[in-house]
């Protein structure tokens, strides 16, 4: 049975006042007290909950504001009571709001001093995250047996046997589309021929790794931040450090390795059927037989281009692997963290891979692979 609550003031021979609350402190019994306690006057200085009975969060609320307000103590409080009242009093915590600059030049650049500062504490994570994944392959080198096997070939096929296809079509229709456009702008010149030097060099050397490195990112990058972020919510990455296994070993080596491995291969595939692309349609098109197609393809197609589409493959692979374990690890809160931290993995990742290849191909050039 609901008592409604009620309060009475008394002054001790001290002089102190003190509100004596009696009733239960809930939402269904709580009436008019609300009013009464904002309209009372007097210097509070205790609120004596010991003849209180049952409490709720409004009523720990309504104490919690009385004692702030007025400065004074709450005494006779039970452990139900006092648990929510301590709980209320940490919700009420004033948010720190910065106010936005009111000229519109200094909130823009507010915005670019955090972004920036966003980015660069991003980037010292994923340079510390790789230090993180160094120093576990190098535990696991000297431990070999800890290496678990059956996962490594699990995302082999993930990563790289299952992506086979989408990758294998969207570099078909690519090596067409880069054939059709060489030949309509060569064709003004009389030199439909060099279509096939523009659809070689550009496959091998630039747009087979890097539109693979893009859908890895795309595919493989955003599940590995799903996958860790959704274990991470769940609270199974602290259940793995309690039992004693380690997390960069357990779910990030097998996908870094993945990664690191197979972007070589199928970039490699990828320049393939670009090629074989773009050959169909310099046949059907440009009248150039296969044979003489793929003859022309071995003459100006350096054996360097192939060269630097494997070495920049498995840095790509990294990239991708380390910002997509990355951002998984860094979910915390909700669910919505999740898909924001998802989303934050392939950005970053897409991101990183053609800022990189901007540097390859600087790099490449100077050392003379032009």
């Amino acid at each position: 049975m609901t008592v409604e609550s009620d309060f009475v003031e008394e002054v001790t021979g001290d002089g102190e006042y003190i509100l004596r609350f009696s009733g239960d402190l809930s939402i269904a019994a709580i009436g008019d007290l609300p009013e009464r306690l904002h309209d009372y006057g007097a210097d509070i200085h205790r609120l004596d909950l010991s003849d209180t009975g049952y409490i709720d969060t409004v009523g720990a609320w309504l104490i919690h504001r009385t004692a702030r307000d007025t400065g004074a103590e709450i005494v006779g409080a039970d452990q139900e009571a006092e648990r929510l009242i301590t709980a209320v009093s940490g919700a009420d915590q004033d948010a720190d709001v910065r106010p936005m600059p009111p000229n519109p030049v200094l909130r823009v650049l507010n915005e670019v001093g955090e972004a920036t500062t966003t980015a660069l504490s991003t980037l010292a994570g994923l340079i510390g995250f790789f230090g993180a994944i160094l120093i576990s392959a190098g535990s696991l080198l000297r431990h070999p047996s800890r290496i678990r096997w059956h996962a490594v070939i699990q995302r082999f096929d993930v990563v790289g046997v299952r992506a086979l296809g989408i990758i294998g079509l969207m570099s078909f229709l690519i090596g067409m589309v880069i054939a059709q456009q060489g030949a309509v702008q060569l064709r003004q010149f009389g030199a439909e021929v060099f279509t096939v030097n523009l659809v070689g060099r550009l496959t091998f050397r630039e747009l087979g790794i890097l539109m693979t490195a893009i859908m890895v990112a795309g595919r493989s990058g955003s599940a590995f931040a799903a996958q860790i972020g959704t274990m991470k919510l769940t609270e199974e990455i602290d259940a793995m450090r309690t039992i004693g296994v380690s997390p960069v070993e357990a779910l990030v080596l097998p996908r870094f390795l993945a990664a690191v491995l197979m972007l070589p291969l199928l970039g490699f595939y990828s320049s393939i059927v670009a090629i074989i692309g773009g050959g169909l349609l310099s046949w059907l098109e440009l009248g150039i037989p296969p044979a003489t197609f793929f003859a022309r393809i071995r003459e100006v197609v350096p054996i360097t281009d192939i060269y630097v589409g494997l070495v920049k493959a498995p840095v790509f692979g990294a990239i991708i692997a380390i910002s997509g374990c990355y951002q998984g690890m860094q979910v915390k809160g909700n669910a919505e963290e999740v898909g924001k931290r998802t989303t934050a993995a392939v950005v970053q990742a897409i991101f990183l891979v053609i800022v990189l290849d901007a540097f390859f191909a600087m790099f490449f050039s100077w050392i003379g692979w032009n």
